[in-house]
């Protein structure tokens, strides 16, 4: 089997409270998780579950009290603000706001560009690597001219990920990135991201609150609840027969396009919620 590319071991999250020697409040309970060369993980778990602190984790973004993050086997887990720059060549992210993480000042060569400028590439090399990008996400040559304004919201995300894919990365972490747009244009971007793994071989970390998402795009999906995977298996398994009895309670919750189907997951999910509620009442 091959060797994990990224490699997350036992890793605790803590944030700091105001107030005099209150506790900092614990986020990641001790979570492991690994990716591999060319994989999709989906990461899925509802609001709160921890599942974005994981991924700032990952990126160096949040205070890590405890674990190990491995990139490549070499411990990442207290990199510095220079090692930080380095290992963008390799770990690009892109986030969930199309609208939000473009400079609606600069123009879509530039956006692309400045990544590649800032490893040191000359100008007219990072422009024959723009124009490639574009045409590597389906947008046209002359996209490169315009502002983030003029673009639709799917079509922003294909400049973000463009723009993570500009360095040539080993693996990209996913932020919620088709949250924030229509379905049509989310199952479009999902196959972008698909296309792109299968022609570049990058790995993807890909977060989500939605099982139907990660189901249509992960090799593996970890199920984050409350700051802990609570499982961590085959896609095809995981989404469609879980054990656990809050991923059966998420895969409830998936919306289907039949009406008798929709109301048989609703009562099924009443009665796991009732389960559950029942279990609390008699540990008590």
């Amino acid at each position: 089997m091959t060797d994990p590319l990224l490699e997350v071991s036992d890793l605790r999250v803590a944030y700091p409270r105001k107030g005099w020697r209150r506790e900092p409040v614990e986020i990641l309970h001790g979570v492991s998780l690994d990716v591999r060369p060319g994989e999709t993980v989906g990461l899925v778990g509802e609001s709160g579950s921890g599942k974005t602190t994981l991924g700032r984790a990952i990126l160096g973004l949040a205070p890590i009290t405890g674990g190990a993050i491995r990139f490549e086997g070499a411990d990442i887990t207290s990199a510095d603000r220079s090692q930080r720059r380095q290992l963008a060549r390799d770990i690009q992210v892109v986030f969930q706001d199309p609208y939000g993480s473009l400079n609606p000042a600069l123009r879509i060569e530039d956006i692309l560009a400045e990544p590649l400028r800032a490893q040191g590439i000359r100008r007219e090399i990072a422009r024959e690597r723009v124009t490639e990008l574009l045409t590597q996400v389906g947008l046209p040559e002359d996209a490169g001219n315009r502002l983030p304004r003029e673009f639709s919201g799917g079509q922003r995300q294909r400049v973000a990920i463009a723009r993570a894919l500009a360095l040539q990365p080993k693996l990209i972490v996913c932020d919620e990135p088709v949250s924030a747009l229509d379905l049509s244009t989310q199952a479009r971007v999902l196959d972008l991201f698909v296309e792109i793994q299968e022609r570049t071989g990058v790995a993807l970390l890909f977060v989500s609150h939605d099982l139907a998402v990660v189901r249509h795009v992960s090799h593996r999906v970890a199920v984050m609840y409350r700051g802990d995977i609570v499982e961590f298996g085959r896609g095809e398994t995981v989404t469609a027969d879980p054990e656990h009895a809050y991923t059966r309670r998420l895969l409830m919750a998936a919306p289907v396009p039949h009406p008798a189907e929709q109301q048989e997951r609703r009562a099924e999910r009443r009665r796991i919620l009732e389960s559950e509620a029942q279990a609390m009442i008699e540990a008590v």
